[in-house]
């Protein structure tokens, strides 16, 4: 038996797309995962296939207590746990100004404090360990933003600070982090995890509305295959030197070289007016 059958996965967010498709290709690699989802029966086709491999929690990572027993619940199963997946999340769209304040704190409380409560619970458990991987699910509007994705693509880029500091804090102790930044992937993102705004504010429609448009229309046309999205997840999960970020499709890698290219003439551009704020010692 090779030592990536022993290892355990914890995955949040598995009732569909990545997390279900995450699920699916571990069980075929062989390895067991402890899955979970705010309604776990649908992923009761996937208990009967495989029984010997798979745990099933219900779990709304919002919920801090619950966060905490599930993540305990999951260490009990098989004993350890090696590769914890931060997947639950959803989208929401429209202008700030069209937002409710409930949904902004709704869309904080998933997409990024759930990811941070479940990072929490598990640290002491890779820590004793001394080994460990956090996946941390991301968004291309965290590699640069979309009119319209101002508080989900804000949780998402937040997310991506908290990794990095993860990272570096956690580097001595054998626990590794990777933020995977996926392009548009045929998921039901648009579909079911994308909620609209409360009020729509006319003046906004050429700009936050007409990304919508664009969402929209490419709905069940995206470049992106969760299926190879997910083998290559666990294809980096097996790499000693993982990297911090995995960026998937075509779409994410071009944006991303585009995004590097404007940053850095920018800085270029306005280096002189940055460098002239730095103290100068009085001449003796």
């Amino acid at each position: 038996m090779s030592a990536f059958s022993e290892r355990v996965w914890f995955i949040t967010g598995s009732s569909s797309g990545f997390g279900r498709a995450l699920v699916e290709q571990v069980i075929a690699s062989g390895e067991r995962v402890v899955a979970t989802a705010r309604n776990p029966e649908t992923l009761a086709d996937l208990e009967l296939r495989a029984p010997d491999q798979l745990r099933v929690f219900a779990l709304d990572v919002t919920e801090v207590a619950r966060v905490t027993e599930v993540v305990a619940l999951a260490k009990d199963a098989w004993g350890r746990l090696d590769v914890v997946v931060n997947n639950a999340g959803y989208g929401l769209i429209g202008a700030l100004e069209e937002y409710s304040l409930p949904q902004i704190e709704r869309n904080l409380a998933t997409n990024l404090m759930g990811p941070i409560h479940v990072m929490r619970a598990a640290l002491p458990i890779f820590r004793a360990q001394k080994s460990g991987h956090f996946i941390n699910l991301s968004a291309a509007a965290a590699i640069s933003n979309y009119a319209g994705f101002s508080v989900y693509g804000g949780a998402k880029a937040a997310l991506e600070l908290v990794s990095e500091s993860v990272r570096a804090e956690t580097a001595p102790f054998g626990i590794k982090v990777t933020l995977v930044e996926p392009g548009p992937f045929r998921t039901d993102f648009i579909g079911r995890s994308l909620e609209r705004a409360d009020q729509q504010i006319e003046p906004y429609a050429a700009t936050s509305g007409k990304f919508l448009g664009f969402l929209e229309k490419i709905n069940g046309r995206q470049p992106g295959d969760p299926d190879r999205a997910a083998a290559a997840i666990v294809s980096v999960s097996r790499e000693a030197n993982p990297p911090f970020r995995l960026v998937l499709g075509k779409y994410a890698i071009d944006k991303t070289r585009r995004q590097l290219t404007a940053r850095g003439n920018e800085l270029n551009t306005w280096e002189a007016t940055g460098l002239a704020t730095d103290f100068t010692p009085p001449a003796s």
